[in-house]
């Protein structure tokens, strides 16, 4: 999801502990992950090398790739789309679809912004300020709209494959994107949170009759 940030080496109560082998690959993750956005700070996206990222992580370039195929990838790649999918699972049955996506996203952006604030806020930036990133961030949402499109299908019996769950898959993910950028564009003011459910409100409700 786009509003992520880095994921925790911790994992929730709720889930079982990662071994050896996946706590060493989430540590390299991060590292690359922690690389990019301090080089991104201090010289600027385009001037970012998957070189200079190497260098920075101590891995090989070989590494980085291995791990994100591309450097845009590195800035929205993020832990967090199937813990998310897997707590709208785990939400009652009988819950309101919108409410319970609503908690999700909620929880979503607490996590990531009580973790990593100013990693959020670069990453909406980049996606506002620079074309590679914004571009990869749009065929991304094909992935994740996939997922969405799973959790609904579990959920209400729907065929995940309807033109109806597609296009509410992908208007929530667009709604979301869009989000993200208005934010940027505003200079991070403001609740992301209070966007989100200004966005949410949309979804369920339709456009305002009048200007607010």
């Amino acid at each position: 999801m786009t509003f992520m940030t880095a994921a925790r080496t911790s994992t929730p109560a709720d889930r079982p502990p990662m071994g050896l082998r996946e706590r060493k690959k989430l540590k390299t993750r991060q590292a690359i992950r922690s690389a990019t956005f301090a080089l991104v700070e201090e010289q600027g996206y385009d001037a970012t090398t998957i070189e200079q990222i190497a260098d920075r992580a101590e891995v090989s370039p070989s590494t980085v790739f291995r791990y994100f195929p591309t450097k845009e990838d590195i800035v929205l790649t993020d832990e967090y789309d199937e813990i998310m999918l897997e707590e709208l699972r785990s939400r009652p049955a009988d819950e309101p679809w919108m409410d319970s996506l609503r908690h999700v996203m909620r929880r979503a952006l607490a996590l990531g912004m009580s973790e990593e604030t100013e990693m959020t806020r670069l990453r909406a930036r980049l996606g506002a300020e620079v074309p590679a990133v914004r571009s990869r961030m749009m065929e991304s949402m094909s992935a994740t709209g996939l997922l969405i499109r799973q959790a609904i299908a579990a959920r209400t019996g729907l065929d995940p494959d309807s033109l109806e769950v597609r296009v509410f898959a992908m208007s929530l993910m667009g709604g979301l994107m869009e989000v993200s950028l208005y934010w940027a564009e505003n200079g991070c003011e403001g609740e992301l949170s209070d966007l989100m459910d200004q966005a949410m409100d949309v979804l369920e409700h339709g456009l305002p009759t009048v200007n607010p």
